[in-house]
């Protein structure tokens, strides 16, 4: 899920930021600082949205930069358990495959893709379902839920999907099934 979150950090501004005034060289090096990075406790910061208060600077002995305690806004992808997410298959591996979720990867074990006895196929990077033949393959657009999140725990992090559920899996899959309801559904009246 993606949120806007009110964080204070100090921030430090070094002499190249001077020139840019006090608002712009703290967003500036605070967004250094801290987007792309990954707190276990709260989520992938993505971007510093607002500047919502700034401390009096202080420059600390042999460092020249000025360093101010700072209140702001960043968006934040914060993965919660249970919650469903589309997602994009980025690898298929003989374990799993990995979906692209919002900024980070996510694995759906072998065991939570589909009920269906499987079959990995390293010539395509695919998995297929041995009764179903259904078939996963990079690329394909899914629907998944969050059944285990550790972020940047021991310098990892790791997020578990599963496909196992109604309504969940490759959009195509659901797509055929859909329609496969509504023309029993016009035949049966």
């Amino acid at each position: 899920m993606y949120k806007i979150l009110t964080a204070v950090e100090e921030v430090r501004v070094p002499p190249v930021k001077f020139d840019l005034g006090i608002d712009e060289g703290i967003k500036q090096s605070l967004a250094e600082q801290i987007e792309g990075k990954i707190d276990p406790e709260i989520g992938v910061f993505l971007a510093v949205t607002d500047i919502l208060e700034i401390g009096e600077g202080r420059i600390l002995p042999e460092d020249g930069a000025i360093h101010y305690k700072t209140k702001f806004k960043v968006l934040a992808f914060v993965p919660e358990l249970n919650e469903v997410l589309p997602g994009q298959i980025v690898d298929i591996t003989e374990f799993g495959a990995f979906a692209r979720i919002g900024p980070i990867d996510a694995l759906v074990h072998v065991s939570q893709i589909m009920d269906d006895k499987i079959s990995y196929n390293p010539k395509t990077s695919s998995i297929i379902g041995k009764k179903t033949g259904k078939k996963i393959e990079n690329d394909d657009v899914i629907r998944a839920r969050v059944v285990g999140v550790s972020l940047g725990k021991g310098g990892r992090s790791k997020i578990s999907l599963t496909m196992r559920q109604p309504a969940l899996g490759v959009i195509d899959w659901l797509d055929k099934e859909k329609r496969a309801s509504a023309k029993a559904k016009k035949s049966e009246k």
